[in-house]
């Protein structure tokens, strides 16, 4: 039974599809990138206001202490714009101001007008207890015999112009993101689409269909990518499915032989039990059980192999295992008096050897001879016979299963045509390789090991 997904806010967005999510986090960075670019842009828009303001009122007020320096301040100081202007004397009164300006209370304390001038910066000033209404942009400059001139302005303009903006940005902001999202829906749409199609090609492969392959989109990007690789899988998978059928016809063949041989043999025997020689029967119908049972053996070896690796992994003594497996045949092995040690599982190996002497004696004239040797990192088996030998051009194709040549077939000794493809499998198994090799007269097969 299917667990049921979890809840809360986490399992509720993994039920989600992938172009909701993506659209979604996308939506989500861009509302916190345009928000924060508003801000920023907001923020240097003021700061940019506030900075011509404060050049202005510097100005202004650079202009004044130039006519105070001239003492040339004999009435109301003429302005063109907002900019309030106020000239103190070092008593504290105000010696000249623009027109409507108040002429008896500064618009900073002395202390405060010290500290600007040191400061050499402007700073805000609430205006309403001057009646000037709004919060002024205030600068102080010193002239000579100890006046100073007082310039502000208002920074209501200011105010107004960052709000407008501001309020822009309100309402443009949303529009411009859900703009964005849409996009984003449809770009990762179709983004997605070749997935989709993907998804849509694997849905229709079933278990019986042939060279079925899913779409490649024509973009050279990772879902072409993607495609690609499955493709690949599935022609393996084919490739496989297609030897395991290959398999299991094969095997059928190979055991239909030997148990219509037991069947014959019994209805035969049955038939006429008078005149049956019931010990004969009893070695035939032997000699098709051991057969069968070969058979099995090698199939389960198969089965067992196809893993990729073996079944162990421990130290293997070479020379000790030839010279065994060698003696059990009554040849004398060439074995080097150095122990050649390669890891893997000695069962395994065993049945290799035993695997190429079988077909050695089987096929041999006069002699078989076995050998091992090093050869660099590798340790090297020959198993050589005097016999026939194999074509060259099957000498690679009797590496298969159940593959066995004309002469094998009609020998009754013959195995079932799964020996080298064991011996092969084995020693891949083992990271080595297997191969055969004209001996003249007679086949070399050379196996070869890497050393532990």
């Amino acid at each position: 039974m299917a667990a049921e997904p979890r809840g809360g806010p986490a399992g509720w967005w993994r039920r989600r599809s992938l172009r909701v999510r993506l659209t979604a986090a996308a939506a989500a960075v861009l509302a916190l990138g345009l928000a924060l670019s508003a801000y920023v842009f907001v923020d240097v828009l003021r700061r940019a206001l506030v900075s011509t303001i404060d050049e202005g009122i510097h100005q202004r007020a650079r202009e004044v202490v130039a006519l105070a320096d001239a003492h040339r301040l004999d009435g109301p100081i003429a302005t063109t714009d907002t900019t309030v202007v106020q000239v103190v004397g070092p008593d504290g009164r105000i010696l000249a101001a623009t027109a409507g300006t108040d002429r008896l209370v500064p618009l900073l304390k002395a202390a405060d007008r010290a500290e600007v001038v040191v400061a050499g910066k402007a700073r805000y000033l609430d205006g309403r207890p001057y009646g000037i209404p709004g919060v002024l942009r205030v600068t102080v400059l010193s002239a000579d015999d100890g006046i100073t001139v007082i310039a502000a302005r208002s920074v209501a303009e200011v105010q107004a112009s960052t709000k407008a903006a501001a309020h822009v940005l309100l309402i443009g902001t949303p529009l411009l993101l859900v703009l964005l999202a849409g996009a984003s829906w449809l770009v990762i749409g179709r983004t997605l689409r070749p997935i989709d199609a993907l998804r849509r090609g694997a849905a229709e492969i079933t278990g019986t269909a042939r060279s079925r392959r899913l779409p490649v989109p024509e973009a050279h990007d990772e879902v072409h990518s993607l495609a690609m690789t499955l493709n690949d899988m599935l022609d393996r998978l084919e490739a496989a499915g297609q030897r395991q059928r290959a398999l299991v016809s094969d095997a059928a063949h190979e055991l239909r032989s030997p148990l219509a041989s037991m069947r014959l043999q019994l209805e035969v025997a049955l038939s006429h039990p008078e005149g049956e020689d019931w010990r004969e029967t009893a070695d035939g119908v032997l000699e098709d059980t051991l057969r069968l049972s070969r058979l099995a053996e090698d199939l389960l070896a198969l089965a067992r192999l196809d893993e990729g690796r073996p079944s162990r992994r421990e130290p293997v003594d070479l020379g000790e295992l030839v010279t065994r497996t060698a003696d059990r045949y009554g040849i004398a092995a060439d074995v080097p008096a150095a122990a050649l040690t390669v890891t893997g599982d000695a069962m395994d190996l065993g049945r290799v050897l035993t695997n190429l002497i079988d077909n050695a004696v089987r096929h041999r004239s006069e002699k078989v001879s076995v050998a091992l040797a090093q050869d660099g990192s590798y340790a090297e088996i020959t198993v050589t016979d005097d016999g026939p030998g194999i074509p060259a051009a099957d000498r690679e194709r009797v590496f298969d299963r159940f593959t066995r040549l004309d002469s094998a077939r009609s020998r009754d000794d013959g195995g079932a045509g799964l020996g080298l493809s064991i011996v092969r499998t084995t020693v891949h198994a083992h990271h080595g390789t297997v191969r055969l090799a004209d001996a003249s007269p007679g086949l070399t097969a050379v196996v070869r090991l890497p050393l532990a």
